[in-house]
């Protein structure tokens, strides 16, 4: 039996496989289990530890850019799994609260892989996590990755999947009424 020894390039590409892999699955999952998105899943499982979190600090809590989370805030709203309102303390700014189906859906959920995620670079050492964002982050830039906000995992390609099903439908539609 001859052992074969995986290069470090080789490595680093299938533990990025691996990891894309396992996110991807938590995804459909939550989608097939829960009706929500991961990245859904995981805001709610932050406003499920702490209430009455403005938008600015689910977007530190899941360590991702305002914008990105705002989507993700107003799809939650909108399937009622959320509300937003006015804090009674301070009327200038909102809060995000789980509503009784909100909590419904988190107390069903799975594990949240961002969380666990997060919660093993948290344990590294300092110096390695941030010599690994470097290596991360010098990789991307490599590779010329749009440099701005990043979506929140698989939110962009949920958005690109409707626009590519609605535009299947046009043109089924075109070719029933060309008939």
């Amino acid at each position: 039996m001859v052992a074969f020894i995986m290069s470090d390039s080789a490595r680093i590409l299938d533990a990025i496989r691996r990891l894309v892999r396992h996110l991807r699955l938590a995804d459909r999952a939550a989608q097939s289990e829960l009706g929500i998105s991961g990245a859904q899943l995981f805001v709610l499982a932050e406003l499920g530890k702490t209430p009455a979190l403005s938008l600015n600090e689910v977007a530190a809590l899941t360590r991702t850019d305002q914008s990105s989370v705002s989507v993700v805030v107003s799809r939650l709203v909108e399937a009622g799994l959320i509300t937003r309102a006015r804090d009674t303390r301070d009327a200038r700014r909102l809060v995000l609260d789980l509503t009784p189906s909100g909590r419904a859906v988190l107390d069903r959920a799975p594990a949240v892989p961002q969380e666990q995620m997060l919660l093993a670079m948290d344990r590294l050492p300092s110096a390695e996590r941030k010599h690994f964002a470097d290596l991360l982050t010098a990789l991307v830039e490599e590779l010329g990755v749009d440099p701005g906000p990043a979506p929140m995992l698989f939110e962009d390609d949920r958005k690109n999947r409707k626009r590519s099903e609605r535009a299947g439908r046009t043109a089924k539609g075109e070719d029933e009424a060309a008939k």
